[in-house]
């Protein structure tokens, strides 16, 4: 024990010795590790949202091997969250309760499935754009050539004050018994029969003799096609689903678990899930873009993970490599038997 103690206040003389020389060395040192060390945590505990700095900072101290803030250029917890805030690598704002801290995640990874989000988002409002366009067009041509026929109104005049007025509501015959009328003083009623019995015969010819043209679509049908087309094509930025089998491909966790794969036991936010590592048995929570789909061979069941089939299980048939993509046979009540 003495020689241990004689060993150790020499080191530690030797290392005061060393920082009295340069202390701006050790320091810099120090805080590079402590920044380092917590935005570390930061990303990996509670990734991009909105975390109360100190719950983040007992979190770090409780570790053994942490860095006091005493060896850092920082003299509090505030000081450090307002540099952090001044060098973009947090979002931070202070509250009645505290300062908050929100991680900025400059990942390739992330910042490419933000730019997908944002095409996606710039693509449904250029189809949003177009059905509009399309209503408009569809209500112009349906206005194209009609225009309102507004009635007119004469006074009720009576030559003779014997002679009756008789009035038809039949549908279709408003012009031939308004034309009769006139002519019924003169020929009689004999004659206003025999051109209503020509008008029925008229209208019977007409919708029995001639084959009835096909029903063109309205543009409500049309519309609604294409949005149940939208809907059936419509992708999402989110893939993860319960028990199926993906291949890890980060980086940061080791070699251990590089290119291994694993079982999506739980999904948490829809973008981070709890998988088991199936060599291993080790349970690891990743994001998915840390994950990647792992295609089984040909006749192996599969499930559908995007797209308007999404959550549909079925067999996988065939696979095409060089267009990216994969014939699937979907067997189910919604979707009776058919090739995707």
């Amino acid at each position: 024990n003495g020689f241990k103690c004689h060993c150790m206040s020499e080191s530690h003389q030797r290392q005061l010795l060393l920082a009295s020389e340069n202390p701006q060395q050790f320091m810099d040192y120090f805080s590079e590790e402590f920044r380092n060390d917590f935005l570390e945590l930061l990303r990996r505990r509670f990734g991009t949202k909105r975390v109360h700095n100190n719950i983040v900072y007992n979190e770090y101290i409780s570790h053994r091997e942490h860095i006091h803030m005493n060896a850092t250029q920082w003299e509090t917890l505030t000081d450090f969250t307002k540099w952090l805030g001044r060098e973009g690598l947090c979002k931070v704002d202070e509250t009645p309760k505290g300062w908050y801290i929100q991680y900025i995640d400059r990942d390739p990874e992330t910042i490419r499935r933000q730019q997908e989000q944002e095409r996606k988002k710039k693509q449904d409002l250029d189809d949003e754009e177009k059905t509009a366009k399309f209503i408009e067009q569809q209500v112009r041509r349906g206005l194209e050539g009609k225009e309102l026929e507004k009635p007119v109104y004469t006074e009720l005049n009576r030559e003779n004050e014997e002679e009756k007025v008789a009035f038809n509501l039949n549908k279709g015959a408003s012009t031939s018994i308004a034309a009769s009328s006139k002519t019924s003083s003169v020929l009689g009623p004999n004659a206003l029969k025999m051109v209503e019995g020509a008008v029925k015969r008229k209208e019977s010819a007409h919708s029995s003799g001639q084959p009835k043209e096909k029903k063109k679509k309205s543009a409500l049908d049309e519309i609604m096609e294409l949005e149940e087309e939208k809907k059936r094509t419509s992708r999402r930025d989110y893939w993860l689903q319960p028990e199926i089998v993906v291949k890890i491909v980060t980086k940061k966790l080791g070699e251990k678990y590089h290119k291994k794969k694993a079982v999506v036991k739980e999904v948490i936010d829809k973008y981070t899930a709890v998988v088991k590592v199936i060599d291993s048995g080790d349970k690891l929570k990743l994001d998915q873009t840390h994950l990647e789909t792992v295609i089984p061979a040909p006749g192996k069941k599969v499930m559908v993970l995007n797209g308007g089939y999404r959550g549909n299980e079925g067999i996988l048939e065939s696979i095409n490599e060089k267009r990216f993509s994969a014939t699937i046979i979907i067997d189910s009540v919604s979707t009776k038997h058919c090739r995707v």
